[in-house]
């Protein structure tokens, strides 16, 4: 696997001008892009330079976390507060992301998108406005386990750890999770099918190919 350095300021750049080049594959009127990547490679940083990137080129973009669209405490936990089966395909309301982030950005949709659905601090809904996406907008959806949805990105990244850095920079408490990653990795190989692959190993100087 041949990677080429990088900063992440430089890495925003980079999607960003890809995103001004790519038309939606659905058709429509808006670009999807997924940054894929456990909680502790910081997804949602890059999400935020690819979309500041976006804003000083004129691009509208709205970033959406997938930890916004946790299910409720009641339902996740259900079989314990570790449970590694109910973390990998039982955690995200994939159905609440379909229908109030994908479904808008359909070709005929509204563009009005759901930033969040639940707070996992308060386990309760956040009750927060619908934003709407201007046509030629870029929606930046950043979490982990994305590319296991078949959700339509026109776009993905996925920033990769291999097992000793996820191991070494994922707190001690969670390290329970660490058996999701790896059945993610085999079975969907987001290294190897992400658009875009990062190697993040070290935050301080990321690798990429593209």
């Amino acid at each position: 696997m041949r990677l080429e350095a990088i900063t992440w300021d430089r890495l925003g750049d980079l999607l960003a001008e890809r995103l001004l080049e790519l038309r939606a594959a659905a058709g429509g009127p808006w670009l999807r892009l997924a940054v894929d990547g456990a909680p502790t490679a910081r997804p949602g940083d890059l999400a935020e330079r690819v979309a500041e990137a976006l804003r000083i080129r004129g691009r509208p973009s709205l970033v959406v976390g997938a930890e916004g669209f946790l299910r409720p405490a009641s339902v996740r936990l259900e079989h314990g507060h570790r449970d590694v089966e109910s973390y990998y395909g039982g955690w995200y309301d994939t159905g609440a992301l379909w229908r109030e982030v994908f479904g808008p950005l359909e070709p005929d949709g509204s563009g009005r998108v759901l930033p969040d659905l639940w707070d996992p601090v308060t386990d309760r809904a956040t009750r927060s406005p619908y934003v709407r996406l201007p046509p030629g907008g870029v929606l930046v959806l950043h979490g982990p386990l994305l590319l296991r949805h078949w959700f339509p990105f026109d776009l993905t990244v996925h920033l990769l750890l291999s097992p000793g850095a996820l191991r070494r920079r994922t707190p001690e408490a969670e390290h329970w999770t660490l058996p999701a990653f790896a059945r993610y990795e085999r079975e969907t190989d987001p290294a190897g099918t992400a658009d875009v692959l990062v190697r993040a190993d070290d935050p301080r100087h990321p690798a990429w190919r593209g």
